[in-house]
């Protein structure tokens, strides 16, 4: 996994040493405080980090083989947003990183039911950033941190309704516990927006051939006057040479 950098705006990678046919492009969001930046380390480095700084919004890339095809990841991890009097705050890095996903993951804690209470508004941020599409992007609704049971603040029904309502896939995971059913998850979606984004056919090779023929940079033939001055230079110096074998 490589951390791309910590960034205030979005930049496009992976660069010139990206050797897979495709990049998924994966923006995961949520409240504060409910294991965004656990998640996505533990699905790309299958490892589970407790602790980490306060999340400024880090792009992660790595390639991996999905269904047989090398892919490129991004993932884009992205500060807390809430809730106040005026409705969803969220900062600006939150809107461009879903307007430059492929995919989103929404991430609420089953410890804390105001991180819930967001969801509905943050598919409408997407609903919105993504307005200019035909169909909005891959979405799956992922309930953290399932094994705090002792703590549990959302009913296990009540995900799978908040996704159904919202036509989302939906799982309920621990990010601390079971890599599982993360990797089931995040694979679901790239397996997901795969379908959305076939790869363009690669020509055939009779194609590539004419078209190689028809390229403007195959050479053009040699002057004819060059190939004429060849050849009575050739003439030229046979004539000398018999002339100076009479003498």
């Amino acid at each position: 996994m490589r951390l791309v950098q910590n960034m205030s705006t979005i930049a496009e990678y992976p660069g010139t040493d990206c050797l897979s046919n495709r990049v998924i492009k994966i923006a995961v969001v949520g409240g504060s405080g409910v294991g965004k930046t656990a998640l996505v380390v533990r699905f790309l480095t299958k490892r589970f980090i407790g602790d980490y700084e306060r999340n400024a919004g880090s792009l992660y890339s790595r390639d991996v083989q999905l269904d047989g095809e090398q892919v490129a990841i991004q993932v884009q991890d992205t500060p807390g947003v809430q809730v106040n009097a005026n409705g969803l705050s969220c900062t600006d890095h939150v809107t461009r990183s879903i307007q430059w996903a492929d995919a989103v993951v929404m991430v609420y804690s089953v410890t804390d039911h105001r991180s819930f209470d967001l969801i509905g508004q943050l598919h409408q941020l997407v609903s919105h950033a993504h307005a200019e599409r035909s169909t909005l992007p891959p979405i799956i609704l992922l309930a953290n941190k399932a094994d705090l049971l002792h703590v549990r603040r959302v009913d296990a029904q009540q995900g799978p309704l908040l996704a159904s309502a919202l036509g989302c896939f939906f799982y309920e995971v621990s990010a601390s516990e079971d890599y599982s059913q993360v990797h089931s998850a995040f694979h679901r979606l790239c397996r997901e927006l795969a379908k959305q984004q076939p790869l363009p056919s690669q020509p055939s090779v009779t194609a590539a051939g004419s078209e190689k023929r028809r390229s403007p940079l195959i050479p053009r033939p040699k002057s004819p006057n060059m190939q004429d001055l060849k050849r009575r230079f050739k003439q030229a110096l046979s004539a000398k040479v018999r002339t100076v074998t009479s003498v």
